[in-house]
């Protein structure tokens, strides 16, 4: 069997006054699961499972005496914590097939990369969004994340069921799969809020925690607005 290499997403933030910060994740190209970065000596008290433990969360500190999410934001959060999050600046995500690129917020460019962490970190509740992760698209506006959120969705759904001979679909088990990262990112919010610094880390999860309000509401109600968009294409 050929050995994949791992998936690599390359952030490089250009702020307008000179400076720059990189920023990698690489995923596990058989598991989706994120690739740490070499572990710190110490882990700050806010990593700590029963730090602003999350709502619901299935983990226990006996098993899991750190948050998994929070041990790989540790080193994100450090890293723009001076930052403030309406800074402009050209925010470039390389991968292995194309390069992204945008004018636009630190909190955007943020945003982006949380996203990564929260979906690959191994949290029970944010696992549902590793494929999302793996085909990553930068800067998404919400109509293309609806989209690909029920593509997603469907395309799981048709592996798990495609040797059923009735196969029916809804949307209300991935609307109670957000409703849930919702939990995660008001957790994550709490954890951080005490870590001195600005605020470009903070307002990243505010953004994406609006963006999960947004996709635990009815998600059909959502895709009517883009149902013209396939009319009449896959008729017979």
């Amino acid at each position: 069997m050929t050995k994949r290499n791992p998936f690599h997403f390359l952030y490089h933030f250009q702020f307008a006054n000179g400076p720059t910060k990189d920023y990698q994740v690489s995923l596990n190209p058989d598991t989706l699961s994120l690739i740490p970065a070499a572990s710190a000596a110490a882990m700050p008290e806010w990593v700590r499972l029963t730090h602003q433990q999350c709502r619901q969360c299935p983990l226990t500190p006996d098993s899991h005496p750190n948050c998994p999410i929070a041990v790989n934001l540790m080193e994100l959060v450090e890293s723009f914590k001076t930052i403030i999050s309406y800074d402009d600046c050209m925010v470039v995500c390389e991968t292995a097939e194309r390069h992204y690129s945008k004018k636009t917020s630190v909190m955007e460019g943020l945003s982006a990369i949380f996203g990564i962490i929260m979906a690959t970190s191994d949290c029970p509740i944010t696992n549902f969004l590793k494929p999302m992760a793996r085909f990553h698209l930068p800067f998404a506006t919400i109509e293309e994340t609806t989209v690909r959120t029920a593509s997603m969705y469907l395309l799981a759904n048709y592996f798990k069921y495609k040797d059923q001979k009735e196969m029916t679909f809804d949307f209300k088990t991935l609307e109670k799969h957000y409703q849930r990262v919702q939990m995660v990112n008001e957790g994550l919010l709490a954890r951080i809020t005490n870590v001195r610094g600005k605020d470009a880390d903070k307002n990243a999860i505010i953004t994406l925690h609006s963006l999960s309000q947004f996709l635990s509401a009815e998600i059909s109600y959502s895709l009517n607005e883009l149902e013209y968009i396939f009319a009449g294409r896959f008729e017979d």
